[in-house]
């Protein structure tokens, strides 16, 4: 099987880990990042205490308890309805592995974090896809949901809040969406790695609705993407049994000692999403302001949740070029094309604790030479 380029994450690494490393990183989808030391020192001693007396050895398929207790307290789930997963992309794959079969075909949102459609066809599964329209301010509209759905339909999928344009899906129009696919017999899967990350009113997980899958991660809106911790909520004990036999062929289990430090972060889950929002927010503001000086020549719409806004140049120039003079000049964005939009670029304002200010100024230097 030869998969197609992974244009987003060949862009990252090549400035990510460049020696010497780019100065600013707006291309970055998550937040601060922890060192373990920080981490450890939210649980204290206690937390020592238990990594030192860890058995490294493998864990139970399903992920531990311990750790599904916690992410289902997040959640206000019953812990068996858990799954723990390598990340969000193998419960991704995952699900996509127990759907998969002749003609079987998968709904979902354009634009789009780009693994997803190249994911669901390396399972066979035929893609349609629905179009969140900047002209609508990217909303995830149900008639456009359910246009994208037929016979052939096994799984819809809503990404909220929204990677790249931070749009979010209202929890009313969402319960209407699952009812509505519900009488289809399609189920909905509500991709919410940016939960609880929102900027204006907070939004409820889609976890408790019926005829939902949800699927989480540590890496995104709690910015421990090391950990490599992801999880499938699904209430379905047939399909939760299957994901878990994929789970079993895929990857046997989990680290105990990544699933540890992740069930310690979850039980400081305030702490966690504090020091988030204590860089996402200001930052944000400043973008807001970047935008309004320059409306002459971009355009958005201010994203509701997560870190990253998705701005475009009203000319429909390739923002490509523009990308990589950005990054010669030491800030890193990342391009529209990767995410089959050439005239945008996506902004991550999570990551940047120090000098997101600079670097807009560089940006604001870029744009009139």
């Amino acid at each position: 099987m030869h998969l197609e380029p992974f244009l987003l994450d060949r862009w990252l690494t090549t400035y990510q880990f460049a020696s010497p490393p780019i100065r600013y990183d707006l291309a970055a989808s998550t937040g601060p990042a922890w060192t373990l030391g920080e981490l450890l020192a939210l649980g204290g001693s206690v937390a020592r205490q238990q990594l030192d007396a860890l058995r490294v050895s493998y864990g139970p398929p399903n992920g531990g308890e311990a750790l599904r207790r916690r992410i289902a307290e997040v959640h206000d789930v019953d812990p068996n309805s858990v799954v723990v997963t390598t990340g969000a992309s193998e419960a991704l794959s995952a699900l996509f592995c127990v759907l998969a079969e002749p003609g079987a075909s998968v709904a979902l949102g354009r634009p789009v974090f780009p693994a997803m459609p190249v994911m669901a066809r390396a399972w066979g599964l035929a893609v349609t896809t629905y179009e969140l329209s900047r002209d609508h301010r990217f909303e995830h509209s149900i008639d456009r949901i359910l246009a994208a759905t037929d016979e052939r339909t096994r799984l819809v999928i809503v990404n909220t809040p929204h990677n790249p344009t931070g749009s979010v899906m209202a929890p009313q129009e969402m319960a209407a969406l699952a009812q509505a696919l519900s009488e289809r017999n399609i189920p909905l899967m509500v991709d919410e790695v940016y939960h609880p990350l929102y900027f204006d009113a907070p939004s409820a997980t889609a976890a408790r609705l019926a005829n939902t899958i949800v699927i989480g991660d540590m890496s995104k809106a709690l910015s421990l993407s090391g950990l490599r911790i992801g999880w499938v909520i699904d209430r379905d004990p047939v399909r939760r049994e299957r994901l878990v036999e994929a789970r079993s062929y895929f990857t046997i289990s989990g680290s105990p000692i990544t699933e540890t430090i992740a069930a310690m972060a979850l039980g400081e889950i305030p702490a966690v999403m504090a020091r988030m929002e204590s860089v996402a927010r200001p930052n944000l503001a400043l973008l807001d302001e970047f935008i309004r000086a320059h409306r002459k020549t971009l355009a958005w719409v201010r994203p509701g949740g997560g870190t990253t806004a998705f701005p475009w140049f009203i000319d429909g120039r390739n923002a490509r070029p523009f990308c990589e003079s950005l990054a010669r000049e030491g800030v890193l964005v990342a391009p529209g094309d990767c995410f089959d939009a050439p005239e945008h670029f996506r902004v991550g304002f999570g990551a940047q604790s120090d000098g997101f200010g600079e670097a807009l100024g560089i940006v604001s230097s870029v744009l009139a030479s």
